[in-house]
């Protein structure tokens, strides 16, 4: 009974003892989390509106044959660029030569009557005077003579709409431009102002149409009557290559099925990076704000509560601070909630909570190296 008094005072003292060492031992800290920061910036930003956009040819011309006719040749290949007054088509044309030939003769023709008829009408006016022929007569013979002049009007009138059918017979560009599908070759007949032989597509300069939102139109007006718009934009497919341009045009009318405003951008286009019925993205410029703070857009994180960053403060601990932002592409604008000069984390968040310590991975690569 006594020994075992004493092992119960034994085991009870043990116990003690181990309760007062976990007691006073500390936590262990916590390792600090390898981020990506950047500095919040005070700059000009350009005020940017983004959407997407539809290439179009500047000028598109279906060339159509203005007489019935047989396609005689063909002066250009599938595909190929060409020049303003360059010929394309030839039709045949000798029906219409022979149909010159044919007023040109009728007048020649008429011609000799309407001299005849002349000289008649001044020889019975002599006459009148001296009683030897009738009024009647004389007024039958003049008004011949004025019938034949003004037929003579109207064979010259056909025969220049003759030539200008024969005319025809050459097609020739409107503009300059790249020719697209050939849909008849030579020995089709053609009909007039019927189905289009090919078309030829303007694409120096170049359209490009998008649409904006409504909330976004006194905004464009605004910036349309300081001057001209520049637009950018993306060439598909080919990164980093842009094409920049102006606002040509603003329509007239808000649609009201989608709330959105047209606008088309002319671009240059010289070399031909642009390309009817592609999409492309287009960047508007409608003004410079000055001195805005600044942060890589990667920095901005969204929850339930809104928009905001994780601040890096000098004890290299994080604090979690609510923002207001306006983007801008890579960059996005804080309209409040950070000052310029502040440091913030832009990536690695997902494993930071406030008041949590952080180190560069840069820093972390480093010291990994050394040990």
């Amino acid at each position: 009974m006594k020994h075992a008094s004493i092992i119960l005072t034994i085991s009870v003292v043990v116990l003690f003892c181990a309760s007062c060492t976990a007691h006073k031992e500390k936590p262990k800290a916590k390792p600090p989390v390898p981020v990506k920061m950047a500095q919040v910036l005070l700059k000009d930003v350009p005020v940017q509106v983004k959407a997407i956009g539809t290439i179009e040819a500047f000028t598109s011309v279906a060339i159509k044959s203005q007489v019935s006719g047989q396609i005689a040749r063909i002066h250009f290949k599938e595909g190929s660029d060409v020049e303003k007054g360059s010929l394309l088509i030839s039709i045949d044309p000798e029906p219409f030569q022979a149909t010159v030939s044919q007023y040109e003769a009728a007048l020649a023709k008429d011609q000799a009557q309407a001299q005849f008829a002349r000289e008649q009408a001044q020889r019975y006016a002599g006459l009148i005077k001296e009683g030897i022929v009738t009024h009647d007569q004389y007024e039958l013979l003049r008004s011949n003579a004025e019938a034949l002049a003004a037929t003579l009007a109207a064979d010259r009138a056909a025969i220049k709409n003759a030539k200008i059918q024969l005319g025809y017979c050459s097609i020739r560009s409107p503009i300059t431009g790249r020719t697209g599908t050939i849909a008849m070759q030579p020995g089709n007949l053609v009909k007039a102002n019927d189905l289009p032989i090919v078309t030829v597509n303007q694409l120096s300069p170049i359209y490009a149409t998008f649409s904006l939102p409504e909330k976004r139109l006194a905004e464009v007006k605004r910036a349309m009557a300081a001057g001209q718009l520049k637009i950018e934009a993306i060439v598909p497919n080919e990164p980093g290559s842009t094409e920049v341009g102006t606002i040509s045009f603003l329509d007239n009318a808000v649609n009201p099925a989608t709330g959105t405003i047209k606008l088309k951008g002319v671009f240059a286009n010289t070399s031909h990076k642009l390309w009817p019925g592609q999409f492309t993205d287009v960047v508007l410029t409608l003004a410079s704000r000055q001195n805005a703070v600044v942060v890589p857009t990667q920095a901005i994180q969204t929850s339930q509560q809104g928009e905001f960053v994780y601040v890096v403060k000098p004890d290299s601990k994080v604090e979690m601070r609510s923002v207001i932002s306006a983007a801008a592409g890579e960059e996005t604008v804080i309209e409040r909630g950070l000052a310029a000069g502040e440091t913030v984390v832009v990536d690695g968040q997902l494993r930071l909570t406030p008041g949590a310590s952080v180190i560069t991975k840069d820093k972390q690569t480093a010291k990994g190296k050394q040990e």
